[in-house]
């Protein structure tokens, strides 16, 4: 399920630039550290970007792309 996300630019934006941490992911989504790094892994969730060393964080449009294609799938929408 690996979908190309749209990336703003500064020409382009449609979408605020936010960047979400773990936490702040975790309770977009309803899921654990380990079943969003699992999906991660296999495809299935947004990939992180560095913002530091040692941190990552994932950008908020992204995020709740994900959540409205999953509202979608469960209510019968394009697989």
């Amino acid at each position: 399920m690996k979908k190309h996300m749209a990336t703003p630019t500064q020409e382009d934006n449609r979408y605020p630039l936010a960047i979400l941490r773990l936490t702040q992911v975790k309770a977009r989504t309803g899921r654990s550290r380990s079943s969003i790094y699992a999906d991660i892994r296999a495809g299935r969730f947004v990939a992180p970007i560095n913002i530091g060393p040692r941190a990552v964080g994932w950008l908020e449009h992204e995020i709740d792309e994900w959540i409205s294609a999953r509202i979608s799938e469960s209510r019968g929408g394009v697989r």
